[in-house]
């Protein structure tokens, strides 16, 4: 998309007041059906790039969303709980499986998981004041998975709208909320977890 934009403001005028401000579908469509004459111009050979760009677009659009559809259906199969968790998903869930692997027994606690994500806090306090700050350590890809979850359920979820409602009332920053909800995230998903791991025998 990045290459197509920056194709489109090169073009000739008459084909840039075509194409300008349009829709993102809106415009990859528009693009693709262009029907350029033989390259002998500037416009004709913009006509041919820029169609070119567009229909590759849409070949990986269309690939990653077979990918997508095979990615829910095997994420769902082997952890169905997390994928139905309000702004989970099969991409987070597929991320928690990879980073766990076949052995989640060893991980043995929420703090060893949420250490593992990166989201355990550290101390960041100054004389009196004391507080936290987000953890830079831990798996980073995970790390960010949970930051996704975290920003969609802020804007969508209404038990974290509250609480963000209420925590900012008490004086905490976005970044301090973000932290206690990627900790209890990263608990929830523990949970999870937890629940697949085997029964431990005892002798």
């Amino acid at each position: 998309m990045a290459t197509l934009k920056a194709l489109i403001v090169t073009v000739p005028d008459e084909l840039l007041q075509q194409l300008q401000g349009l829709p993102k579908m809106t415009l990859i469509e528009r693009c693709a059906g262009l029907r350029p004459s033989p390259v002998t111009s500037p416009a004709a050979s913009a006509k041919h790039s820029i169609r070119t760009t567009a229909r590759r677009w849409k070949d990986r659009h269309n690939e990653v969303k077979e990918h997508d559809v095979l990615l829910g259906q095997l994420t769902k199969a082997h952890a169905p709980d997390p994928v139905d968790a309000f702004g989970i998903g099969a991409d987070t869930a597929a991320e928690v499986l990879v980073t766990v692997g076949d052995n989640p027994e060893r991980i043995r606690s929420q703090a060893a998981f949420s250490k593992l994500a990166g989201v355990c806090p550290v101390p960041a306090s100054s004389d009196k004041t004391i507080r936290h700050r987000l953890n830079p350590g831990g798996h980073r890809q995970l790390n960010s998975a949970l930051y996704h979850v975290v920003i969609v359920r802020m804007h969508f979820h209404q038990p974290t709208i509250d609480y963000v409602a209420r925590r900012t009332a008490e004086g905490k920053t976005k970044q301090e909320i973000i932290r206690c909800l990627k900790r209890y995230l990263a608990r929830e998903i523990y949970q999870y977890i937890k629940a697949k791991q085997p029964p431990t025998r005892t002798t």
